[in-house]
């Protein structure tokens, strides 16, 4: 096979090594999307360099973590550059209890999870850089195949996110996961309860930033990894609905995330979520309030996997909202109503929603005029018409000099009703105007005690 061709700096990294009389591989990811012909995010290197051996070949470089990984800056680009390893027992199913140094690349190779990810290629100053696959990992990747490194089920045991790794390979590579991997990973399922948040988290967004996430999505229900780290979601299978003839709840799911727009990560995972509420809302064949409950549920859900807040906020607004019903009878400010409701920066994500799910349900993107609803959207948005606070033309401090009120929730009260008037009307929005309907607001609120 014919050398790989590498970036400059991470040539740079290894003959630097090599002629310091140190071993030094491309290893891991690095070299499997190499290999694969796709893009390469980052370049790690294994050497039998320790660190501080390292650190004195690059003096700009930076050791803060106890697993002999030093991050060299090379041409304003920062390498993983980590001295060869061997593994101690994983008590927490996580993490190793230490880590030591070990002497070959082989052994290095050996602590890996897949084979896949189990090749190097370099070597010494005194031989011609050559490739290491003492797992066959090559010819793995030529049959598109994931299979754990040595026994499946030890590999798992040691750490349990390699489960899921698997199942986002699965996804993202568009691989198959070979029989007894398989096999070992539903074996070993329940040990996904020991992840933390963070970790799942990390693993879901990337399989539903796949091209078909379903792939993956549908892997975690086969092997039993739904049930552990998603209940809510497993309560879906089996579940009937009147949607797509022999397709259940989770099916109508998987299809949805499907059609999200994988340019819209927060559209892809609150379609994921976004029928979470119908198993425990199903009464007589029917889902009654399953948005709201599945609000409630989705934000718990994204909490335990410690989502940002801000992003939280959005999956889970998105979820409560996805249930509107369009009317071509809607009066235009019935449709700046509905902006409102949903949140200005939210109303092309929430169209969005829906049209994955129509295309989950079996129906036109556009199924419920959707295309009507957005021309008119978009023609609220060129008008320029008051939508929020910030349009009006009136704040709070002109309210409370002309009020005479000080800081506090009234001036908040008013203020919401004066939005009201002019999403209803924009003609309104004249600072004059609403001066005077703010006053007309603050005395109609006033008791008879404080008006006579």
């Amino acid at each position: 096979m014919p050398q790989p061709s590498l970036p400059d700096p991470v040539r740079a990294i290894l003959e630097r090594l090599w002629s310091a009389g140190f071993e030094a591989y491309v290893v891991g990811g690095s070299l499997r999307d190499l290999l694969l012909g796709r893009d390469v995010a980052d370049w790690d290197v294994a050497t039998s360099a320790l660190p501080d051996q390292i650190q004195a070949l690059f003096p700009e470089s930076v050791y803060e973590n106890r697993f002999g990984t030093v991050a060299v800056r090379f041409e304003g680009t920062a390498y993983e550059v980590t001295t060869f390893r061997r593994d101690h027992r994983y008590a927490d199913h996580r993490r190793p209890e230490r880590v030591e140094f070990g002497a070959t690349i082989d052994e290095d190779l050996s602590r890996r999870d897949f084979t896949m990810n189990a090749i190097a290629w370099g070597g010494d100053r005194e031989r011609t850089p050559v490739f290491r696959d003492p797992f066959a990992g090559m010819a793995d990747l030529r049959s598109r195949r994931i299979r754990a490194v040595g026994r499946a089920a030890d590999r798992f045991g040691e750490d349990a996110l390699r489960m899921l790794r698997a199942v986002r390979f699965a996804a993202s590579l568009a691989f198959a996961i070979d029989a007894e991997t398989l096999a070992a990973i539903r074996e070993r399922a329940h040990l996904a309860n020991e992840l933390s948040g963070e970790r799942v988290q990390a693993e879901l967004r990337r399989i539903l930033a796949a091209s078909q996430p379903s792939v993956g999505l549908d892997l975690l229900a086969a092997t039993g990894l739904l049930e552990v780290l998603f209940p809510d979601l497993a309560a879906q299978r089996g579940m009937a609905q009147n949607k797509i003839p022999g397709r259940d709840l989770w099916q109508h799911t998987l299809a949805a995330v499907d059609a999200a727009d994988q340019a819209r990560p927060v559209v892809r995972l609150a379609a994921l979520l976004h029928d979470v509420g119908k198993p425990a809302t199903l009464t007589e064949g029917h889902f009654p309030g399953h948005e709201t409950e599945g609000a409630r549920i989705a934000e718990r859900i994204l909490r335990d996997l410690s989502f940002p807040r801000h992003e939280a906020e959005r999956v889970t607004a998105l979820v409560a909202q996805h249930m509107f019903n369009y009317d071509p009878t809607w009066s235009d400010a019935a449709v700046r109503r509905f902006m409102r409701r949903v949140g200005i920066g939210s109303v092309d994500d929430v169209l969005a929603l829906r049209e994955a799910d129509n295309l989950g349900s079996g129906q036109p993107a556009d199924a419920g005029q959707l295309s009507e609803l957005r021309r008119r959207v978009e023609a609220e948005r060129a008008a320029r018409h008051a939508l929020d606070l910030s349009g009006l033309a009136v704040d709070g401090d002109d309210l409370r000099a002309s009020l005479g009120l000080p800081a506090g929730p009234e001036i908040g009260r008013i203020l919401q009703s004066l939005l009201e008037r002019v999403v209803a009307d924009p003609a309104m929005n004249e600072r004059e105007r609403l001066l005077e309907l703010a006053r007309h607001i603050h005395d109609s609120a006033r008791s008879p005690a404080q008006t006579r």
